[in-house]
């Protein structure tokens, strides 16, 4: 179906209906109300290189982008609880 004229618009705004039911906030304050209380916020390497971005073309909260490589090794770091978003 995504690849329907219109269906990726009706998903974003069915989701954001939802999130809004469940009185979630935005996905950009979601993000920094994490940062706001010591979350740390990477980027993924491989994403940002398939989709040609800039560090500046992400957001001002983000403490830096990861390859999977260095994912791992944070993973593995003691008391490292991690959010896959």
């Amino acid at each position: 179906l995504g690849g329907l004229p219109g269906m990726e618009a009706l998903a974003t705004k069915m989701m954001k209906k939802e999130m809004e039911k469940l009185d979630m906030p935005p996905i950009g304050e979601f993000l920094e109300i994490l940062s706001d209380s010591g979350c740390k916020l990477w980027g993924c390497k491989l994403a940002v290189d398939m989709f040609h971005l800039k560090r500046e073309d992400l957001i001002d909260e983000l403490d830096g982008i990861l390859t999977i490589g260095d994912f791992y090794n944070r993973a593995n770091e003691e008391g490292c609880q991690l959010l896959f978003i």
